[in-house]
């Protein structure tokens, strides 16, 4: 056994993590966010699994980039560097739930973006907000196996 495995030590719970996340950024309703979206000057992050992305759809107009890649897509000197980011603009991330989106926002943050946020009640609260959802199944390199 490793001595991490042995130790006594406790392991930090990930809600903890994100409730000390949510300190440090902007945690916004669904309303709040329509708004910035609707200004146009936002950059809306759909930080979820791709699977989830097929079968909830998205907000209009934000981008998938999943929480997996998240650093290296918004790092310029990474080779997998996306250029929608820019340390500049003004980011709003969403998961399912806002947690996720909560450490991934902190994270930019870290990374040196000043003007990031998070969808507080996160996909499903855009949802049960009545907003509005774009499907995103049509062209989907990825389809779910059928069931027997």
């Amino acid at each position: 056994m490793s001595d991490s495995a042995t130790s006594n030590q406790p392991v930090t719970k990930a809600w903890d993590m994100v409730e000390e996340a949510m300190r440090s950024i902007d945690n916004l309703s669904a309303d709040e966010v329509k708004a910035e979206a609707d200004g146009g000057d936002t950059v809306l992050v759909d930080i979820r699994d791709f699977r989830e992305l097929y079968l909830k759809g998205k907000i209009p107009g934000s981008v998938h980039a999943p929480r997996g890649m998240l650093e290296f897509w918004i790092d310029p000197q990474s080779e997998y560097y996306r250029d929608v980011f820019d340390p500049a603009k003004r980011y709003v991330l969403y998961c399912a739930a806002g947690g996720r989106s909560a450490l991934a926002a902190k994270t930019m943050k870290d990374m040196g973006y000043t003007d990031v946020g998070h969808l507080e009640t996160g996909f499903a609260g855009w949802e049960a907000a009545g907003l509005d959802v774009e499907a995103t199944q049509d062209g989907s390199k990825w389809v779910p196996a059928p069931r027997d």
